[in-house]
């Protein structure tokens, strides 16, 4: 079930957003709003998983936005998942907004497996890009 966003978040918590077969992680600022790495569609088909020629998951330009967490989700559940507060330390909620709206409007490299939204959103909140959700798909077997 989606949270309300009026009454659930605090600035620095990490979204995540359930699309279908994975993730989109945001960062939540204030007043409806988050910051997120997104981009067009090779973007969406680098995240559906869609391997170059030589096997590697391919790399795309992506750009950071700032948009109101219900446009972002769309129809899609969302909640506050802060899933690594217990492994790493917090930045201040102040930090971490602040760093967020300096990088709205910046293009940057996107990997699926090496940095991707959730790294995006993690270097964001702790300092270090981690991701969760890809664990064994950097293990492709060609036949």
């Amino acid at each position: 079930m989606a949270l309300d966003v009026s009454h659930a978040q605090e600035p620095g918590d990490m979204i995540e957003i359930q699309r279908a077969g994975y993730s989109h992680w945001a960062l939540y600022i204030g007043n409806g709003y988050v910051i997120h790495l997104t981009g067009d569609g090779a973007l969406k088909d680098a995240i559906s998983g869609v391997f170059g020629s030589t096997g590697s998951v391919a790399s795309v330009i992506a750009i950071v936005k700032k948009e109101k967490v219900k446009a972002v989700a769309n129809d899609d559940k969302w909640s506050v998942h802060n899933h690594l507060d217990n492994e790493y330390e917090t930045k201040s909620p102040d930090v971490i907004v602040k760093e967020a709206k300096k990088l709205v409007g910046q293009k940057i490299p996107y990997n699926l497996l090496t940095f991707n939204c959730e790294h995006f959103v993690t270097n964001l909140r702790y300092g270090i890009p981690d991701c969760r959700q890809n664990n064994g798909r950097d293990r492709v077997v060609l036949m």
